[in-house]
């Protein structure tokens, strides 16, 4: 039975690592096996899903949608950026890192991102990666801050322990806010200048499918003119499995010809001299109307090829370009769609009315399917969601109760519609942290995780019990680099849950090590959303984390090693 779970994990993490599945699905599904097996019975099972921090961390995402539709935010972020670059950086670390402290972490980056990008006084790829790395700081600093926080507050009441207060974390995360605003003040000169878009040409891969009644069939890409485009260049032509590229001024245009090419996106209009090509193989280019937008973490189009995401039918959209960081992607409809990935989306009148572009997508654009409430309605919002965490932090309410009787006075005052938390429900985080904790409840009952704990405890032992800490946060830090947040806590925790036991020691410190290492993600763009974020928009490279966040991640590590043993003795 052992070894049976061993390999089943193991089987869990590879797949995760390679990210062609919804990690809801392997979760729910390693957790469904084990129950078929009797590995867990029905009760344990399904306990895991109503645990009281799990329909906390639901209810938090469920409120915080109102919290997205004040104008606080966006308020804020006009008065963040001037021309004197490390008061900017300043003021956007102290800004983010206390909005992230209290909602949703991919909310303020997303809030904060357009300001940035369209910032005149400095490049955006100055401000992007901090963005998401202050963000990172703040979530550190409550309970609510982050869901990691909230799902590894799971395991610890699953596992007979105290819950966790609202602000336990906060004196280690204020710790790292200000060491790590720091950091990024000393090494900003290393954070890639990329020029913006109005002083350097942006470059997209465009693609057009030539229909049976256009004029260009029959003819050479010389007599088409296809070669004397001003802002575009014929990168290549994709016919049926082939694909001819360098493309020669002799090649003759045929039915069902996808031309792919390369240039401005702000100049797709020259394409509108010629007749008969359909942008993403199904907008006329005459009817063109341009959407820029990046995918969700909790859109229901990650893991679908384009080719199968039906976007017309979904959206009344089809995809034009298509990016994930700094590469463009040439065969569109073969492309598996992942959080992060940027879509430039040609729209038709009914997208903007469609009740799931919130979930599926961050737009930036100026169609208005997101305004905010008017600053007496905010007001009333901020100060309802504040006071409900107030009153949670005094221990005068649970924040459970406190949260539904906050939701029930947003549906009642109509601040969100029923229609609302359907659309934006978060159904994989319930399934993924439901199963984690089954998985967890096996792990420790078959003895898996004692034996790992030893093995932690060997390596690390020569170190004393603060030596086993370090190990218990290192393998938290791997996980989260090499998969993400969210897995890594689950993967974790009953590891160092199991070598607090063996050792006899409070098991405080180390699930500290869980919950902060595993927001421990700078040096990948992968292991967090808001780094995948700013990776598209910004047109950042994997080594441009690299760079920076090996440093990040050691003054963020340091810290922690250094403050969780100080505020929660062994």
């Amino acid at each position: 039975m052992k070894l049976f779970i061993a390999l089943t994990l193991l089987l869990l993490l590879g797949l995760l690592i390679r990210n062609k599945h919804k990690p809801a699905l392997l979760f729910g599904g390693l957790a469904t096996l084990y129950y078929v097996m009797d590995f867990i019975t029905f009760k344990e099972w399904s306990a895991s899903y109503l645990n009281s921090s799990l329909l906390i961390l639901i209810l938090l995402l469920l409120v915080s949608l109102a919290l997205e539709k004040t104008i606080l935010v966006e308020y804020f972020s006009k008065w963040i950026i001037t021309d004197r670059y490390r008061s900017s950086l300043l003021k956007l670390g102290l800004v983010t890192a206390a909005f992230s402290a209290f909602l949703n972490n991919t909310a303020v980056v997303a809030t904060l991102m357009g300001a940035l990008q369209k910032n005149k006084h400095h490049m955006p790829s100055k401000l992007l990666i901090p963005l998401s790395y202050f963000a990172l700081f703040g979530g550190t600093m409550t309970l609510v801050g982050t869901s990691t926080n909230l799902i590894v507050n799971s395991f610890v009441i699953e596992n007979g322990l105290e819950s966790l207060k609202m602000f336990d974390f906060f004196f280690v995360g204020a710790c790292i806010t200000f060491f790590g605003i720091t950091a990024l003040l000393l090494v900003h000169p290393l954070l890639p200048a990329y020029k913006a878009s109005d002083e350097k040409i942006e470059e997209h891969l465009i693609e057009a499918k030539v229909l049976p009644t256009s004029s260009l069939v029959g003819k050479s890409i010389k007599t088409n003119k296809l070669r004397n485009l001003e802002y575009l260049f014929l990168l290549e032509i994709q016919r049926g499995e082939k694909t001819i590229s360098p493309v020669t001024p002799d090649e003759t245009i045929e039915t069902g010809d996808r031309l792919v090419f390369s240039g401005d996106l702000q100049h797709i209009e020259v394409l509108k001299q010629f007749d008969g090509l359909l942008l993403g193989g199904d907008v006329d280019v005459i009817k063109l109307h341009l959407v820029d937008t990046i995918i969700t973490p909790e859109s229901s189009l990650i893991g679908q090829k384009v080719k199968e995401a039906n976007f017309r039918s979904k959206f009344d959209a089809a995809i034009v370009s298509f990016k994930r960081g700094s590469q463009n992607i040439s065969k569109i409809g073969e492309a598996e769609l992942q959080a992060g990935d940027r879509l430039v989306l040609a729209v038709g009148n009914d997208f903007e009315h469609r009740d799931n572009l919130a979930k599926n997508f961050y737009l930036f654009s100026n169609i208005q399917t997101n305004q905010k409430f008017d600053p007496m309605k905010s007001f009333f919002i901020i100060a309802s969601f504040l006071g409900v965490i107030l009153l949670s932090a005094l221990g005068v309410v649970s924040l459970l109760k406190a949260l539904i009787v906050l939701l029930v006075g947003f549906l009642a005052f109509k601040v969100l519609r029923i229609q609302d938390l359907k659309r934006r429900f978060p159904y994989e985080i319930m399934i993924i942290v439901g199963s984690s904790l089954a998985i967890s409840k096996v792990m420790i009952s078959s003895g898996l995780g004692h034996d790992l704990a030893s093995f932690i405890i060997q390596s690390f032992g020569m170190y004393g019990v603060y030596g086993s800490f370090i190990g218990v946060y290192l393998v938290t830090l791997l996980l989260t680099e090499l998969i993400t947040n969210n897995a890594a806590a689950a993967l974790s925790f009953p590891v160092a849950f199991a070598t607090a036991l063996a050792l006899g020691v409070s098991p405080l410190p180390f699930i500290f090590a869980v919950a902060f290492g595993a927001s421990a993600s700078f040096m990948i763009p992968y292991g967090y959303q808001t780094n995948l974020m700013v990776s598209s928009v910004g047109n950042y490279k994997t080594t441009d984390f690299l760079k920076i966040g090996w440093i990040i991640s050691l003054v963020y590590s340091s810290i922690v090693l250094i403050a969780v043993p100080i505020f929660f003795p062994f």
